[in-house]
């Protein structure tokens, strides 16, 4: 079924009883996103896992598809927590759009607690981007608002599914933050950080810890911003299947 097909019958049958697809990569976005009418998915920041999990998931059991969680800010307007709601996601030459009702529902909503929300566009990585000339060289490149390693994936599963996509990205490290590395190598499969890789990386690097506790502050940061989400996750269900 395609995307048109889709979104009529789901504008024909607004108590579709489907869950709708949450994407996140790490276990604490997992954690807040999951609610009552949400099926979520955790890649643990590992895009083969996510595409391996995808594919054994029977796309006709959920009737939309969200990706979020966290990202990397390219946007040097951007701080952390600020909330991003994509326009598109992009990965090398592709490029998916998102459900354009649905992204203005997101914007309209009254419950973000005060925090600044924008619209933008997001991109795919298949690894961490923590550098900060490689963000500039993106945001030059692109013009997105911020990067992750899970939107482009859910994007391209919906879109093959001929399912309605939406992003909500609440963006950690600004593009003027530089991550330390131990960051990107420190997250367990099961989507946890794994402190005591932390630790003996700061045990190797004493140097690192002011940056270390800079990306912390950040991170939780953009962690109680998603949390103030918790409740448009909660309705995004009736979102998807009412306006699209």
């Amino acid at each position: 079924m395609n995307l048109g097909a889709q979104s009529a019958a789901a504008a024909s049958n607004p108590w579709d009883p489907r869950p709708v697809l949450i994407v996140t990569g790490l276990i604490q976005e997992a954690r807040i996103a999951a609610g009552p009418g949400l099926t979520v998915v955790c890649s643990s920041s590992d895009p083969k896992q996510l595409r391996v999990l995808l594919s054994d998931m029977d796309f006709r059991a959920v009737r939309g598809v969200v990706s979020f969680g966290v990202a990397g800010g390219l946007d040097p307007k951007l701080r952390s927590g600020d909330i991003v709601v994509a326009s598109e996601v992009r990965a090398g030459d592709r490029r998916w759009s998102t459900a354009l009702e649905f992204s203005e529902e997101l914007l309209a909503d009254a419950g973000f607690g005060g925090r600044r929300v924008v619209r933008g566009g997001l991109v795919g990585s298949e690894q961490v981007v923590g550098t900060r000339h490689v963000k500039a060289a993106l945001h030059a490149k692109t013009g997105a608002a911020a990067v992750d390693m899970e939107s482009h994936i859910a994007a391209h599963y919906a879109h093959e599914a001929g399912l309605p996509f939406a992003a909500l990205r609440v963006v950690s490290d600004p593009a003027t933050r530089e991550l330390p590395a131990v960051v990107s190598t420190a997250i367990k499969p099961n989507g946890n950080i794994d402190v005591r890789k932390v630790l003996r990386g700061v045990a190797r690097n004493p140097a690192s810890i002011k940056a270390l506790v800079s990306t912390g502050l950040d991170f939780n940061r953009a962690l109680r911003s998603l949390r103030g989400c918790r409740g448009v996750m909660l309705d995004v269900g009736g979102l998807v299947s009412v306006n699209l």
